[in-house]
């Protein structure tokens, strides 16, 4: 598996190319400038199967209308959190200067649900709390340790907020109850900030369950 970060946005949300052997692949969270990332994916020779939503905020949608059109199956997103990419006010697009509307996704996902693009396989680990239909996705090959792309529920020392419509503190760290079974080994690759691994958050994350605050 292949993999490539791509700060995207005022926010610097990261979205990530991910791809095979065979130059088959996704992109997670396009939420930016989307001829930055459709640069990226020509440049390293990859046909996009999807594009992979971790939720519905304007910082992660921002460039899904161009970038969309170049995936042979379109959007997949939660169910939970379908409805944000057509209703500015619920992705915060109406409030931070321009209001992001786009028609609906072309796969609406559940937990547990297994999706492939040529030999990746992803796994959605429903992870509601910073919104209602936040998801992780668990990505890997066979015979390689998968990663997990965390979105906004987990970041490098910290957690999404849960303060935004949608969003719950108490589920969100029912959430992290979920992740706390992977392996210390795990990657992390949040939506913000730099990566970090399952075991340094298990030691060293003030959210995490069991720790202090």
């Amino acid at each position: 598996m292949f993999l490539e970060r791509l700060p995207l946005g005022a926010l610097w949300t990261n979205g990530y190319l991910v791809w095979d052997a065979q130059g088959v692949g996704f992109f997670i969270d396009p939420g930016g400038d989307p001829q930055d990332i459709l640069s990226l994916v020509d440049n390293r020779g990859v046909e996009l199967e999807f594009v992979l939503l971790t939720h519905g905020h304007a910082d992660h949608i921002g460039g899904l209308g161009a970038v969309r059109s170049r995936a042979r199956g379109g959007v997949l997103v939660h169910e939970d959190d379908a409805s944000m990419l057509s209703q500015p006010e619920s992705n915060l697009s109406a409030f931070v200067g321009g209001a992001i509307e786009l028609a609906p996704a072309d796969r609406l996902l559940k937990d547990g649900d297994i999706v492939r693009a040529g030999s990746l396989q992803v796994r959605v680990i429903h992870t509601p709390g910073h919104t209602r239909g936040s998801a992780c996705f668990l990505v890997g090959e066979e015979g390689e340790d998968p990663v997990l792309f965390s979105g906004d529920t987990l970041f490098a020392g910290s957690v999404g907020r849960s303060d935004l419509p949608g969003g719950d503190e108490r589920i969100l760290m029912a959430s992290l109850e979920k992740l706390a079974c992977l392996p210390d080994a795990t990657r992390v690759l949040p939506g913000h900030g730099p990566e970090t691994t399952i075991g340094q958050e298990r030691r060293h994350n003030p959210f995490w369950p069991g720790g202090r605050r």
